[in-house]
């Protein structure tokens, strides 16, 4: 077994222990659960369920990242006292968290919905989308957590930077961005839109997300320039590069901040 699958195990099964990863799968279960219950079709629950996991998922990322990393740091210590490379004990603790809250996010949501079935093709695309896509939500912001926890020494400080960083993302640059639309209304902005959307991974999972449902039309104006940029081949593959860069690049930021390190 390779050093990162060693590490990979303990970060599991750490988080096994604590029981965290079952309550976080618990929470998405009961929710689309609760859904299914009230009457809701899988197009209607996939939608009802798209806001909350583009405020759920990057949250607890952060939260359990600045906790995981700080909780097991006397452990990596230990760790990089051994012949390990430092490569192979960042990967493991960020691969096995990630991977364990992915296992745990996927299990709780697609339960419901095996059991319920879905009606057509369609809503199988939707869901895997959301899936997906809150995978590479956890992915994303893991890394930036792990970023943030290596860039400074106070765990409270480290936490409350996370938080602001998630805030950032999932409620301020909306706001921003539409203060501005309304401030250059009288500018073409179908451009600068689309360049706004690729600088902010949540928005770009919200609109593949809801192209793939087919109700961009309930966004007026913008979700027919969304739908006719993004629905498109080009489209698709640019919001699916600049994803996976935004998965990629924290990762990547995280591990030369921990090869730099002094522990």
């Amino acid at each position: 077994m390779t050093p990162v699958l060693k590490v990979m195990r303990y970060s599991v099964a750490d988080l096994v222990r604590s029981r965290s990863a079952l309550a976080y799968a618990g929470f998405f279960g009961v929710t689309a659960w609760s859904l299914f219950h009230f009457g809701e079709e899988p197009s209607q629950a996939i939608v009802s369920l798209l806001s909350l996991v583009l405020l759920v998922i990057p949250l607890v990322s952060v939260v359990f990242g600045m906790t995981h990393f700080y909780g097991a740091r006397e452990f990596m210590e230990l760790l990089l006292v051994q012949p390990v490379d430092r490569g192979s004990v960042y990967w493991g603790h960020y691969l096995g968290l990630s991977v364990s809250l992915v296992l745990a996010y996927v299990a709780g949501l697609l339960g419901p919905f095996l059991w319920y079935g879905l009606q057509s093709g369609a809503d199988a695309v939707a869901l895997a989308a959301l899936l997906g896509a809150g995978a590479l939500l956890t992915l994303i912001f893991v890394g930036l957590a792990f970023f943030v926890a290596l860039r400074t020494e106070n765990r409270l400080k480290a936490l409350g930077a996370a938080v602001l960083l998630w805030l950032a993302f999932a409620v301020m640059y909306d706001g921003l961005v539409l203060v501005g639309a309304m401030a250059f209304q009288d500018y073409p902005l179908e451009t600068p839109l689309i360049g706004l959307m690729l600088l902010n991974p949540l928005d770009l999972a919200r609109v593949l997300i809801l192209l793939r449902l087919d109700v961009a039309a309930l966004m007026g104006y913008t979700g027919a320039v969304f739908q006719a940029f993004f629905g498109s081949a080009w489209g698709s593959a640019l919001a699916l590069l600049a994803l996976g860069l935004w998965t990629v690049v924290p990762a990547l930021a995280g591990l030369r901040a921990y090869r730099r390190k002094d522990f």
